[in-house]
């Protein structure tokens, strides 16, 4: 597996993640590299906030299965940096980390100035609706999808937080996980939850079991 990870890489001069991406995208053996990794199926990826716009921007996620405009992510409405302790919910969804999830409605940390969801074709997201691609959302205190602010920090078309591709491999999300996995990282945790740990946890969980099943069915045949 590989992650990509938040930051701000290249400083995000020239918008985020497109120094990044440009760095693999124009260097064709990198590019190869990459390419090659990806069309493996016994590979996954995750891609957090500047990863995420990243994952897109290669077209990693909702992937290149479909043909329309590449679906990427563009300054939040707000038009400034956005650090909240925000609210999402779990769709279903093909994405292999986000498994036993489903319908689980949690507070998570976002980061971003550019994190506002945008597909410049609407047949683009009505085909990742259709095929369950968006499978993080931002609520409401109604536990509605919303994208009214501050709720949905940064204006996403229908609450969109995350995006994966069909396979389920890859997953790329604008929200923090992994600033969120312990019970003391939460601006609030329920005393009846009374944990060490966070749901979160479960994301990571669930790729470390998925790599124990393919090195079993690897070493079976």
């Amino acid at each position: 597996g590989v992650a990509f990870v938040g930051g701000f890489s290249y400083a995000d001069v020239l918008d985020s993640a497109k120094g990044w991406a440009g760095a693999i995208r124009f260097n064709p053996q990198l590019k190869k590299m990459f390419d090659d990794f990806y069309q493996r199926t016994d590979t996954f990826s995750f891609g957090v906030c500047n990863g995420c716009q990243l994952s897109t921007l290669l077209g990693w996620v909702p992937g290149g299965f479909f043909d329309f405009s590449q679906p990427r992510f563009i300054q939040n409405d707000s038009g400034r940096f956005e650090s909240r302790f925000s609210t999402v919910t779990i769709l279903p969804s093909p994405a292999m980390m986000l498994q036993g999830m489903i319908g689980s409605r949690l507070g998570i940390w976002v980061a971003d100035g550019e994190g506002k969801f945008f597909s410049p074709e609407e047949k683009g997201l009505d085909l990742i609706l259709r095929e369950k691609l968006a499978p993080i959302r931002y609520i409401d205190d109604q536990n509605k999808i919303t994208t009214a602010y501050p709720f949905n920090p940064n204006g996403s078309a229908v609450g969109i937080a995350a995006l994966c591709d069909p396979t389920g491999r890859h997953l790329a999300m604008m929200p923090h996980p992994e600033r969120t996995f312990l019970n003391w990282q939460w601006a609030y945790w329920p005393p009846e939850w009374g944990e060490q740990i966070s749901p979160w946890f479960k994301m990571f969980q669930n790729a470390y079991q998925w790599c124990l099943k393919n090195a079993t069915e690897n070493t079976e045949q």
